[in-house]
């Protein structure tokens, strides 16, 4: 029996990625309401507002109360990572979790407890993947992934700034 567990990322971390985005093709600084940040891509309002409140209580976003209230950007594209973002939404937790399987069942009973003197194996791979990943997703800003949405989708601001009501 495998027992290793491994973590994806979920959804909610390509909805905060988008919602960030596009309150910065916004480009006013005015709040915008969950409502429409949902509307925009069709996503469901109340789970929407449980990604924002993650990105507000990481300082990604500032929620702002009030008739008038919502949500717009804490800081520039270029101070926030895309791992700022994985772990707002996901948390820090390592994503592999070694079980010690390799002490497990008739191998791990046969083998002398010397063969366990050094880390797992299968666990240092895991984690040299991990913060290669890590250093990977730290090293890009949203700015850069904003500069690609746009080199592959050439006028999205002015789409989203539309959709906002704010042309």
């Amino acid at each position: 029996m495998l027992n290793v567990q491994v973590v994806r990322t979920g959804k909610g971390v390509e909805w905060a990625m988008h919602v960030l985005l596009n309150l910065a093709w916004s480009e006013d600084g005015e709040p915008v309401t969950t409502a429409q940040l949902a509307a925009g891509h069709d996503l469901s309002v109340s789970y929407l507002n449980k990604q924002l409140q993650q990105l507000a209580k990481a300082g990604l976003l500032e929620s702002v109360p009030g008739a008038r209230g919502g949500f717009r950007l804490a800081r520039s594209l270029e101070a926030v990572s895309v791992l700022d973002v994985v772990v707002a939404i996901e948390g820090d937790a390592p994503l592999f979790r070694c079980t010690e399987i390799r002490r497990c069942g008739t191998i791990g009973e046969r083998c002398p407890d010397s063969l366990f003197a050094d880390p797992c194996a299968v666990k240092a791979a895991m984690g040299r993947a991990e913060a290669a990943w890590r250093k990977a997703l730290a090293e890009q800003s949203l700015a850069d992934v904003r500069a690609a949405a746009e080199g592959h989708a050439p006028g999205v601001a002015a789409h989203v700034r539309h959709a906002f009501g704010r042309d």
